[in-house]
């Protein structure tokens, strides 16, 4: 069983920056690709970034193109999602993801073990 947990969000002014980072036990991390979601009040969960195993593909939302970056560090068992240049719709719990068998789908349905979430707060 893959336990992960996210951690760095807060509340930031807009054109602030944070750090998610989300730590992985109980599993191979390096052997999945890893990928971020957002979920806002009254809003589905959509798909942020992802990254595959090896760091070498990743898959961005046109939304967070040239602003979000997420990048992994396998001896951590961590990944991270550095968030520049934040906007207020930007705000939402933040969700890490494990895809076991992929490359770091778009698709939610494509992921196998979630963290809790944190929360992102940016105000105008």
């Amino acid at each position: 069983q893959v336990q992960l947990v996210e951690s760095g969000g807060g509340l930031v002014q807009a054109g602030g920056s944070l750090r998610l980072s989300c730590a992985a036990s109980g599993g191979t991390f390096r052997n999945y690709a890893m990928g971020w979601f957002r979920q806002a009040p009254g809003k589905e969960r959509e798909f942020v970034e992802a990254i595959s195993w090896s760091g070498g593909i990743t898959n961005y939302a046109d939304s967070v193109k040239g602003r979000f970056t997420i990048s992994r560090d396998n001896a951590k068992n961590t990944v991270y999602l550095q968030m520049n240049n934040l906007k207020p719709e930007d705000t939402a719990v933040y969700y890490c993801a494990a895809d076991v068998f992929g490359l770091g789908s778009v698709d939610r349905k494509q992921y196998d073990y979630w963290g809790q979430g944190t929360q992102v707060t940016v105000s105008s």
